[in-house]
């Protein structure tokens, strides 16, 4: 059985739109309409969406600017106990915004939390890119300028997972030519832009294709940048003449021949079978 929502005390994270109207669910619309206080990005933003839900709830700025004034009051709002639900001005909050500030505290002061799952920029790129998307990385905005961002490009750069950036249209080129320089021309990348809205794009495939395009197209909407892994180096194989010595190695330490090829198998990830082999070839006595 279904709990009735939205229930006092709660604090509840609710996807919206991040472009098609469409994909607020009907459990969202429902939260949305009959809760005591929403939280929100941008008032005057979200109140075109809440005013079609016919949304009574008490309506609050929540952003990155008025966090430590704003979070005391969001609190005592729980305690006294009314319902709450946070909503950015796109996609699921707590991700790159004070979402995640505010589930910390409700959650430090004892408090439900409840997330009413929508859309999202990133896994949404990151799914209709192409690229794996069984391991990845979320980068979220890079810092702006200075060593901090040379150093998240550098190892972001580095990362064999697939990483998911956010990013601005005024600083894409910039990017993208970061990118280039660290990763080269031909990484994999896909940039999606306006993503679930009338003009969807999605610009790659690889780093030096995108930085083309968006030189001769001005790049205009958020970005959602998903980038391909570094390949990942493999070690040679060692010849059966280092591999031997090594065996020999662990024998005049005192190791018996079993014990040995043992060791050296989950070293080099090498069947046990074939360097014990290696050892009667040697004529070493075995177990």
């Amino acid at each position: 059985m279904q709990r009735q929502e939205p229930a006092a005390g709660t604090l509840y994270l609710v996807g919206t739109p991040i472009g098609h109207l469409g994909d607020l669910s009907p459990r969202a619309r429902d939260l949305l309409a009959a809760v005591d206080v929403i939280a929100c990005e941008d008032t005057r933003h979200s109140g075109q969406l809440l005013s079609g839900l016919a949304a009574r709830g008490r309506r609050l700025s929540f952003h990155q600017h008025n966090i430590r004034t704003r979070l005391p009051q969001l609190m005592e709002l729980l305690a006294e106990p009314l319902s709450l639900a946070v909503i950015s001005d796109a996609g699921l909050p707590g991700i790159s915004d004070p979402g995640e500030e505010l589930v910390a505290e409700a959650r430090r002061r004892g408090h439900e939390v409840i997330c009413i799952p929508g859309p999202c920029a990133a896994t949404t790129a990151l799914v209709s890119s192409g690229l794996p998307s069984d391991r990845f990385c979320f980068e979220g905005f890079l810092p702006a300028k200075g060593r901090e961002r040379r150093e998240r490009v550098a190892r972001i750069a580095g990362e064999s997972r697939t990483s998911v950036i956010y990013e601005a249209p005024h600083r894409l080129l910039t990017l993208l030519e970061e990118l280039e320089q660290h990763c080269g021309a031909e990484r994999p990348l896909q940039v999606a832009r306006e993503l679930t809205k009338r003009h969807e794009q999605q610009v790659g495939p690889s780093v030096g294709a995108a930085l083309e395009h968006f030189r001769q197209t001005t790049p205009q909407g958020e970005c959602t940048v998903v980038l391909g892994g570094a390949p990942i180096a493999v070690d040679p194989e060692p010849d059966d003449t280092e591999l031997k010595q090594r065996l020999q190695i662990k024998i005049q330490a005192g190791s018996s021949a079993s014990e040995a090829a043992r060791q050296l198998a989950a070293e080099t990830g090498l069947p046990k079978r074939r360097l014990y082999t290696l050892l009667h070839q040697e004529g070493s006595q075995a177990d």
